[in-house]
């Protein structure tokens, strides 16, 4: 079995840096690169474009909220078209990025807020994916199964490749817990070991309340702003590898 494993990078600006990039890019299989709103600026994706380069990640567009003091996470009271824009700005930038770098980018993630918007308005989701189908129909999209944007991406024929978050809780629906709540980040290495591989052997995670859920899924995300997310990410690599699973970039993956 061929999985990916992801991670949100280049979500410094300026001298600031969340982790060690050069470190976490060593261990991934594919990167969503910040693009400049939540996160990120032009030095710093170009330095993530180089960086996945040379160690062979695949990459992708991580596009969020122009907020930077609340890293994108509150959501604030755009109109549809406007949000539209703001995404297809940030595409384009990490395009054209990695076209001066030779590079091609290969797959799509919300960040945060812009994505929980996203994912409970049906039309809203359907005019994003449209306007990523329209810059490049060959974009894999990260998604949570059964989700809108999902849903969204199969009507514009957009391949998907659903996503399980290692370092965070499930509720019974299979909602990720509030970041406020407590159990939401999960960081003791037992526990997530516990999870990837029970995720890894039979596609299942237990929620928060004791309940079992499916995840049907093929990447395993890492947040590069949880505390520790290097060492959670050497954890669940070394799961995967000692699964028998291999590692694959997402364009590999989706379908």
């Amino acid at each position: 079995m061929k999985i990916d494993l992801n991670s949100d990078m280049g979500e410094g600006f300026g001298p600031y840096r969340l982790c060690d990039d050069e470190a976490m890019m060593k261990i991934v299989s594919s990167a969503n690169i910040a693009c400049g709103f939540h996160g990120g600026d032009p030095d710093t994706m170009a330095r993530m474009l180089r960086l996945a380069k040379e160690n062979g990640v695949g990459i992708g567009a991580h596009p969020g909220l122009p907020d930077r003091s609340g890293f994108g996470r509150r959501e604030m009271p755009f109109q549809p078209d406007e949000l539209r824009q703001q995404m297809l700005y940030q595409l384009g930038a990490l395009i054209a990025i990695a076209r001066s770098e030779g590079m091609s980018v290969g797959h799509f993630s919300f960040h945060a807020a812009m994505g929980n918007m996203v994912n409970r308005d049906p039309a809203l989701a359907d005019l994003m994916m449209n306007a990523i189908a329209a810059v490049d129909p060959r974009l894999v999209v990260f998604v949570t199964s059964g989700s809108e944007i999902e849903k969204a991406a199969r009507r514009a024929k957009l391949k998907t490749l659903a996503l399980f978050l290692a370092d965070r809780a499930y509720d019974a629906d299979g909602r990720l817990v509030d970041r406020g709540l407590p159990g939401a980040l999960v960081k003791d290495e037992a526990a997530v070991r516990k999870r990837v591989r029970r995720f890894l052997t039979d596609g299942t995670v237990e929620a928060i309340d004791g309940s079992t859920l499916e995840m049907p899924a093929r990447s395993i995300l890492v947040h590069s702003d949880t505390p520790g997310s290097l060492d959670l990410a050497r954890i669940i690599r070394s799961e995967i590898e000692a699964s028998g699973a291999m590692l694959a970039p997402a364009a590999e993956l989706a379908s």
